[in-house]
């Protein structure tokens, strides 16, 4: 699928020397009661670790930032304070201890993977069924996802999860769905486009406007140019809102109501968000492709086009499954 665009600008600064860690600083108010364990279970989600009370430590990373940027708006959205900083450690804790605390926490995870995985395989056979396995293989890629430095006992826990492998299945058909709404615009969003802006692209070309153009910019201080609409951006108008990953924000503003679609967002959410809502089992290996098309290019056309394959094919694959 070719795929126009209006305009590329060019790519952002990197970060500078000696900024190995991002740290989120963050106070929560008193009120409402679940925030504060909604805030923590997000932070876990996304492996960070806490240095101080409030304050939580990530490697510095694109995604990384990303992560922590929605978190953060999150927090003042509920009446919360937080800052993002980026910064060296100096004295009072160590890079090489850092890595420790994160391979802890990644080698603690393995280690109760290992032990469901040697639970699941012996006598009665209950716990060894595919869908016990795929339950192990998914809480095994969330771990790895968040292992940033290689934690010990990683291999342990692939090869006791593969031990486990049922026989693979065959793949179904494909499906089509006709796609709607035509407005021709361009459509603009930020640069270095991950899950929730390749599948929100996606779905825009498939069911709301097919002869979209995409621009991708640095989001700092851009301001919209005539007849553009802004996707996945803090001020944009379709992102985030709420509980929605951007995918779920156009699917609900464009009363898009195909089941396969409904399915396809859940899986976004669940990958993009980090919040395990829907516990799609598919989230697990639209992270691992998502993950290899991010280290391959940073070409954001490249990206979109064999991204936008990839959802085609699952998307066919979730419409053969919910027809049948």
């Amino acid at each position: 699928m070719s795929l126009p665009v209006a305009a590329t600008l060019p790519a952002p600064p990197a970060p500078a020397p000696g900024a190995r860690w991002l740290l989120l600083i963050h106070q929560l108010p008193g009120k409402p009661d679940y925030l504060r364990v909604k805030v923590r279970r997000r932070l876990a989600r996304l492996g960070a670790i806490p240095l101080k009370n409030s304050v939580y430590v990530l490697p510095d990373s694109d995604s990384a930032r990303e992560d922590f940027q929605w978190l953060l708006r999150e927090i003042e959205a509920e009446g919360g304070e937080a800052a993002l900083c980026a910064s060296e450690l100096v004295q009072g804790i160590t890079d090489a201890e850092i890595r420790g605390l994160f391979d802890r926490d990644r080698d603690a995870e393995y280690a109760a993977i290992i032990e469901a995985a040697s639970t699941g395989s012996g006598g009665d056979g209950l716990d060894s069924t595919p869908a016990r396995h795929a339950a192990l293989e998914r809480r095994l890629r969330e771990a790895e996802a968040i292992d940033f430095f290689g934690a010990p006992r990683r291999s342990d826990a692939v090869a006791a999860v593969a031990a486990l492998a049922p026989p693979k299945r065959q793949a179904r058909e494909r499906a089509d769905h006709r796609g709607k709404r035509p407005m021709n615009e361009v459509w603009v969003t930020r640069r270095g486009i991950k899950v929730d802006r390749i599948g929100s692209a996606w779905l825009i070309r498939k069911a709301i406007d097919p002869e979209a153009r995409f621009k991708f910019v640095d989001p700092a201080g851009y301001e919209p140019e005539p007849g553009e609409l802004r996707f996945d951006m803090f001020d944009g108008e379709y992102t985030h809102d709420g509980p929605r990953c951007t995918f779920e924000t156009l699917l609900a503003r464009f009363d898009l109501a195909d089941p396969a679609l409904v399915s396809l967002s859940e899986i976004v959410h669940d990958m993009d968000c980090k919040d395990a809502l829907f516990e799609r089992a598919e989230a697990a290996g639209l992270a691992a492709f998502i993950q290899g098309l991010a280290a391959t290019t940073t070409d954001d056309l490249v990206r979109l086009e064999r991204g936008s394959m990839m959802f085609d094919a699952l998307y066919a694959s979730l419409k053969a499954g919910v027809t049948t």
